[in-house]
């Protein structure tokens, strides 16, 4: 009996809907938002496009998020939950799986009302990395003064020397140069998978697809009018040859910053019941959820965390690639989205890979991206562009996850 067998035998799981916030640059016109209250801005939205829920019977509010040290760090889905103005009496986690929070918060979702724990949940996830703060340890002993500071935003902090010596801890982008030259990809290679990137993304936004995903969200100014902030603003497309003259990040690397994610600010939110219809009159079903699975893999090449994530799931559900007409693959950087889609079997051009461009297009707020990944899936979903899609992200510290997801009828 393979996974969509055994699915039948317990509660279906549907995604109704799915809104997200604008991906805001580092430093750019969302980050002046507080990470609560952006968490907050995805929430408000889906409770507005689905008016006719009785939200007194909302069971979770589950919201992926990474960093959790700033005006994140007492339970941010709590928290939004109460500033989108949802019953009291609706709790809230945060989910942290680094970059896979997000879609980690999708997965924990729909297992909760598969298994009957569950009826009415949203899932999602926020991350303002340009409001991560810096942080300071205590000391180590008595009156010592060898307190170090970090900056949150992403990357290590607070070293374990036992982790260190067993793993390493190498920075993201050195894993990504690890890849490189463990899997033979070239600069040229990696500069065309980004440029590429960028190509689809500008497509989407111009006709619109994009704009499809995204709630609105109204930005204070001093003393001046609200400016609506409604596109995604990661950096513009960027030549071919222009990618081409960016200096790598290590000595005879090849790893430029323009063949990475962005670091980056959002927040999605996504409505998940059972039967939608029918236990929850005013929802309509987008997507049916397939399964989850997530996978370790060696942290100085976390990058590859998608290719065992993905054969697990695939394993489960006793199906392959060739049944998935749309393929959401995180960038987290060229070199790394090659290795996997090389390595799953995938020509590096194929199609069905991230037909509205990526993370090093659109950017990766760390706790929303894997509920990006999801809003986009069941947008093509629902537009007829194909029967299932398989959505999966690398994670930092070596592990991988995957959520595949179905059509409707």
């Amino acid at each position: 009996m393979n996974g969509l067998e055994r699915g039948a035998e317990m509660t279906e799981v549907f995604i109704c809907d799915g809104i997200r916030t604008p991906v805001g640059r580092y430093g750019g016109g969302i980050s002046s938002i507080r990470t609560d209250d952006l968490a907050a801005i995805p929430l408000t939205a889906l409770m507005e496009r689905n008016s006719s829920v009785d939200w007194e019977v909302l069971d979770d509010v589950l919201l992926g998020c990474a960093n959790q040290s700033g005006e994140d760090n007492r339970n941010v889905a709590r928290m939004a939950g109460l500033l989108a103005g949802l019953p009291l009496e609706v709790p809230g986690c945060t989910i942290n799986r680094l970059c896979g929070s997000g879609m980690n918060a999708v997965g924990t979702g729909a297992n909760a009302i598969e298994v009957g724990e569950a009826d009415l949940v949203i899932a999602g996830g926020v991350e303002s990395m340009s409001r991560a703060p810096f942080v300071i340890g205590k000391a180590e002993s008595a009156y010592g003064r060898t307190q170090t500071m970090y900056d949150t935003t992403m990357g290590w902090r607070f070293i374990n020397r036992k982790l260190d010596a067993q793993y390493g801890t190498d920075p993201m982008p050195k894993t990504a140069e690890n890849l490189a030259e463990e899997f033979s990809i070239s600069r040229e290679d990696q500069d065309q998978f980004a440029f590429q990137s960028q190509v689809k993304a500008a497509a989407a936004q111009q006709d619109g697809r994009l704009a499809g995903e995204i709630c609105p969200v109204s930005v204070p100014q001093h003393k001046k009018d609200p400016i609506l902030f409604e596109r995604d603003e990661h950096p513009p497309e960027t030549p071919l040859e222009k990618l081409a003259q960016l200096r790598t990040l290590f000595p005879g690397g090849t790893i430029p910053a323009g063949n990475a994610s962005g670091i980056n600010d959002g927040a999605a939110a996504l409505l998940l019941p059972p039967k939608p219809g029918v236990t929850r009159p005013g929802v309509t079903p987008a997507a049916r959820v397939l399964g989850m699975a997530a996978a370790g893999v060696p942290p100085r090449t976390m990058g590859i965390g998608p290719v065992p994530a993905t054969r697990r799931l695939l394993q489960r559900l006793g199906l392959v690639l060739d049944d998935f007409d749309i393929i959401e693959l995180n960038e987290a950087f060229a070199a790394q989205a090659l290795a996997c889609s090389r390595q799953l079997g995938l020509a590096d051009d194929d199609t069905r890979i991230n037909t509205r461009g990526g993370a090093i297009a659109l950017g990766q707020p760390l706790g929303m991206s894997g509920a990006r990944l999801a809003r986009t899936a069941i947008d093509q979903l629902r537009n007829g562009e194909g029967k299932r899609a398989l959505c999966t992200l690398c994670i930092g510290v070596g592990q991988g996850i995957a959520v595949a997801m179905e059509a409707i009828g």
